[in-house]
């Protein structure tokens, strides 16, 4: 059974970096994402990468503050925030593209297998 664990979240000041990692298991893990929900809110797209990390895609509300990679084991994914902002404050989840779904898909619909989440908090 797949199973993706997150970790690195916490309480950091607008400015700051943080990184993320989300570790999986029982499975093989293609194009990975990482998506994240604010209070009262939908779950947004913030970032993917494909198998090799040959291939990323960002929302445009992070492109040029975060970076995704994978670890050499490629069942790890990492999630670099820099410049962290208030409006950054979220869960953040990871989770695995669908073979059905096409790279590119920003749509949560597309993803599956969601970790359980972990909670970054931007203060001002």
């Amino acid at each position: 059974q797949v199973r993706l664990v997150e970790s690195g979240g916490g309480l950091v000041q607008a400015g700051d970096s943080l990184r993320l990692s989300c570790a999986g298991s029982g499975g093989t893990f293609s194009t990975m994402g990482w998506f994240r929900q604010a209070p009262g809110k939908g779950r947004d797209f913030v970032a993917a990468i494909t198998w090799i990390g040959s291939s990323t895609d960002y929302a445009d509300s992070v492109k040029g503050r975060f970076t995704i990679s994978r670890g050499n084991a490629k069942n790890t994914v990492y999630l670099q925030m820099n410049s962290l902002k208030p409006e950054d404050t979220a869960i953040y989840y990871c989770a695995v593209l669908s073979y059905t779904a096409r790279w590119g898909s920003q749509k949560e619909a597309d993803f599956g297998s969601w970790g359980q989440g972990t909670q970054v908090t931007v203060s001002s």
